[in-house]
């Protein structure tokens, strides 16, 4: 089963992004799901997490956030996305209005919680799926961390649910990093489960990485991710 790259409507325009649907069809419906993707871009391991997420029942939708670029390059993926930095009213119109297309597609969440989509980041995408758990909490029922925080947040007002996976040896995600980030969820009274994955480093879920994959690591944080997702999205 593979997806398709669409346009939808975005910051008074449109976005591109990656769809991936139940059957592979426009009228099938399930659970939303946003999946956004580390500093590479929208490259292939996202793009394939839309298509597992689909295989599972969710409409899943991959915004690409560069706009059409992507890199295999360190040095690149830095360039791009401080780039971002530039442009944060653009990308979180692009987040929203993948929301939105989530919600007019007909993607449900669950009828005894909060209503609302998942956000499942990778590294830099992690950061902004906390963001916006934050800024738009009414919209965000459940959010998935690959590798990623985002301390000093008001996680108050958030209504999501959190599950997170870090790698034991990451210089992007020190242990101390991940720590603070728990505690500022804990004792702001959320859901949080966070997982270390022994004799990981950074990237260890995308298969494209063969100097971080770690295959073992990758299944069990899927694993994790499918059963976070059906506990916290579906309706009972």
């Amino acid at each position: 089963m593979t997806g398709r790259m669409i346009e939808y409507a975005a910051n008074g325009a449109t976005a591109p992004g990656y769809l991936a649907t139940p059957n592979g069809t426009d009228a099938a419906t399930g659970p939303g799901v946003l999946a956004l993707h580390a500093w590479w871009g929208l490259t292939e391991p996202f793009r394939q997490v839309c298509d597992r997420l689909a295989e599972a029942g969710y409409v899943a939708l991959a915004p690409d956030l560069y706009r059409g670029k992507s890199t295999a390059s360190v040095e690149e993926a830095e360039t791009l996305s401080s780039a971002l930095n530039q442009e944060e009213e653009r990308v979180r119109g692009d987040i929203q209005g993948a929301m939105q297309f989530l919600r007019e597609h007909g993607a449900t969440s669950p009828a005894d919680g909060p209503s609302g989509v998942g956000l499942v980041g990778f590294s830099m995408g992690g950061a902004y799926a906390l963001a916006t758990s934050v800024e738009a909490p009414e919209q965000v029922a459940a959010v998935v961390l690959f590798y990623a925080t985002y301390t000093g947040l008001d996680f108050a007002a958030a209504r999501a649910a959190y599950l997170g996976h870090f790698a034991e040896n990451d210089p992007f995600e020190p242990p101390e990093s991940v720590a603070e980030l728990e505690r500022e969820l804990h004792a702001a009274g959320k859901q949080t489960n966070f997982y270390t994955y022994p004799r990981t480093t950074h990237w260890f879920f995308e298969p494209n990485r063969p100097d971080a994959y770690d295959a073992a690591a990758a299944a069990l944080s899927w694993e994790r991710t499918l059963a976070f997702l059906n506990a916290t999205l579906r309706r009972s």
